[in-house]
């Protein structure tokens, strides 16, 4: 979401070719399968209760999770809610969360030209660079909408770049606009946990996102008892639970 409004797509026939064509272009096929079940949460944009209740849950668990920023939200009132501030963001990359890229203003890249969501990448990973001590190496579309150029011109840049249609990751996934399924609305939790049985009896790799986690959550976020038992089921189930970077480690992406 942005600082001001929520977003609302490109419903217009252009718009829905640009989203289908776009899948079959610009690819980056995974070459290795995952060996067994995976699975990372995330949160996107970073609202500060996501960087509180939401590290706390994951934390309490040994768990560890993966917050794509916009550094230029920071501080800032978005539909999600207050966004984190710097600070959060030193403190979650200290305790091994890991604070990955979406473009600096959350710019649009279903909408942005190549050259723009290029420069906005940069900023931001610089940015966020100087707050968690490390360079970003993944990468979110803002609102997971991508058009040909800002794909193409991020495609080499991170180790995934995540959009946001509903699948899992394995051999021959789409590396420059992979899956990710929601944790959000009254039916993310059962949405999610179809998505876990999935990557369980496939030895796939699922990344859930989510964004607020408070008890009364916007229509993206998600309650702590939500992500709690989602965590709980997950590791009861034996995923290998891992940042996104941690799981891209393993199947030698980075």
């Amino acid at each position: 979401m942005g600082p001001a409004e929520a977003y609302s797509p490109d419903r217009s026939w252009r718009g829905k070719l640009r989203r289908r064509a776009v899948r079959y272009i610009h690819r980056r096929p995974l070459r290795t399968a995952p060996s067994r079940p995976m699975l990372s949460f995330s949160f996107d944009d970073a609202p500060l209760t996501a960087a509180l209740a939401g590290a706390e849950i994951l934390e309490a668990r040994g768990l560890r999770a993966t917050y794509y920023v916009s550094g230029g939200l920071a501080g800032q009132i978005a539909p999600v809610g207050l966004c984190a501030q710097p600070e959060d963001y030193r403190r979650l990359a200290a305790a091994g969360h890991e604070i990955a890229c979406h473009t600096y203003s959350h710019l649009d890249c279903g909408r942005a030209s190549g050259v723009a969501a290029k420069a906005e990448a940069a900023r931001n990973a610089e940015l966020l660079s100087a707050w968690s001590g490390s360079a970003p190496t993944n990468f979110a579309y803002p609102y997971g909408d991508v058009s040909a150029g800002p794909k193409a011109a991020l495609g080499r840049r991170f180790a995934t770049l995540r959009a946001l249609h509903h699948d899992v990751i394995t051999l021959g996934t789409d590396l420059n606009q992979a899956p990710a399924v929601g944790i959000e609305g009254p039916h993310g939790e059962a949405l999610a946990r179809r998505w876990m049985q999935q990557a369980l009896a496939s030895n796939a790799w699922l990344i859930l996102y989510t964004h607020d986690v408070t008890a009364a959550p916007s229509m993206w976020g998600c309650t702590p008892d939500t992500l709690a038992r989602l965590a709980d089921e997950a590791l009861e189930a034996g995923f290998d639970i891992g940042t996104v970077a941690q799981i891209a480690q393993r199947l030698g992406l980075s």
